[in-house]
């Protein structure tokens, strides 16, 4: 053995002085079995990375399946009906102004809630500690036609809000503004439920397939993870940021997105809506935002999704996340992908109330979550 060690450096040496040129590629052609093996590795962990994706993102697509409910309770005479639409009407559908129309079971929806905290969920005593839900939109995504719309729902709409005692018990029913409910419960999960159920009972007790309610402190974090969105200020906000000048085009980074999102003066009337507009505008540049950004590295959703974990509420889990992904990038969300719920904003006793136009809310339904039957 060691005979051949030294015969080994004897060979060495020698090719050192007589033929370096020889050492020089050997040395090359070790670097290259090194590269080589190095990008076969890569390869490898890149492959199972994918497949682990693609594993994640069918049990994600399975779960959002399992939680489709029935179609909306829309309500509309069948004395309306000719003998022919009798003959071959189908539970669920819907006439209304001489058009029938079908639910689309293909669609998914998403109540997004904005709660009043700056800090990190925490569970807290039954009451109504539990913050108001200033920010309420339902995200739709319709895979018949590839697009996202996304409904705002203004945060002082009178709707049913169930009353809870401080043990948590049932009391009673009152009409109140639909942003309280959250309020009520642990500030959890039973908050979240009370809130959904408010929601879908105001949109005739529209199908959800998940909720997020996240804390408001995790709006820089969500801007900023994204690179920022960029905004012609709407109103004048320089009382909480020195940038946010009416008019201003601002990049919005940091704090300045926090305050361009949640501020509004309460002794003015109309602030509520006002903000809803500029939450509107906000939601419209960082969902473009957002594409690009994923556009370039899909795991950024993923890596959002974890990183305000500790601000928010949600029982959309990470495989969903995973499915959802890489279509928000290909879907279409433009301007016209906004809807506003139409009503008349009042001064109530003490706060402002917010009366929803049903005619225009059944319309909406309609519009967005429906599909007219061809005629045979």
């Amino acid at each position: 053995m060691k005979n051949k060690k030294r015969d080994r450096q004897a060979n060495q040496e020698k090719d050192l002085l007589f033929s370096p040129e020889k050492i020089k590629r050997r040395k090359k052609e070790k670097r290259r079995k090194k590269i080589v093996l190095l990008l076969g590795e890569l390869v490898i962990l890149a492959g199972i990375a994918a497949v682990s994706f693609q594993i994640l993102r069918g049990i994600g697509k399975s779960r959002l399946q399992a939680k489709a409910e029935a179609a909306p309770t829309l309500i509309s005479s069948q004395a309306s009906l000719t003998e022919e639409e009798k003959k071959r009407w189908q539970e669920g559908w819907v006439k209304y102004e001489d058009t029938i129309y079908a639910y689309n079971e293909d669609i998914i929806t998403f109540l997004i809630m904005g709660i009043d905290k700056n800090s990190d969920v925490e569970e807290v005593a039954e009451g109504t500690n539990g913050g108001q839900a200033d920010a309420l939109f339902l995200a739709v995504m319709n895979p018949h036609d590839c697009t996202i719309k996304v409904i705002g729902i203004n945060r002082n709409a009178m709707a049913d809000i169930e009353i809870y005692n401080e043990e948590g018990a049932y009391v009673t029913t009152k009409k109140a503004q639909i942003a309280v409910q959250h309020g009520f419960g642990n500030g959890m999960e039973e908050s979240c439920d009370y809130q959904v159920k408010a929601v879908k009972k105001l949109f005739y007790n529209l199908p959800l397939h998940g909720y997020a309610a996240i804390n408001m402190s995790a709006i820089a974090t969500i801007n900023d993870a994204v690179g920022g969105v960029d905004v012609k200020v709407l109103e004048d906000l320089t009382r909480v940021d020195s940038s946010l000048v009416k008019d201003a085009q601002v990049h919005l980074y940091g704090k300045s997105a926090f305050w361009y999102v949640k501020a509004r003066d309460t002794d003015t009337f109309g602030s509520a809506d006002a903000r809803l507009a500029r939450q509107k505008q906000y939601l419209g540049a960082f969902m473009e935002a957002a594409k690009q950004a994923a556009k370039k590295d899909i795991t950024v959703v993923m890596d959002l999704y974890q990183a305000i974990s500790t601000q928010m509420v949600t029982d959309i889990t990470l495989d969903e996340v995973a499915y959802l992904a890489p279509l928000v990038v290909d879907y279409k969300f433009d301007k016209n992908s906004f809807y506003m719920l139409e009503g008349e904003n009042v001064m109530g006793d003490l706060f402002e109330e917010f009366y929803v136009d049903e005619d225009a809310l059944y319309e909406m339904i309609l519009e967005v979550f429906y599909e007219k039957v061809e005629e045979e």
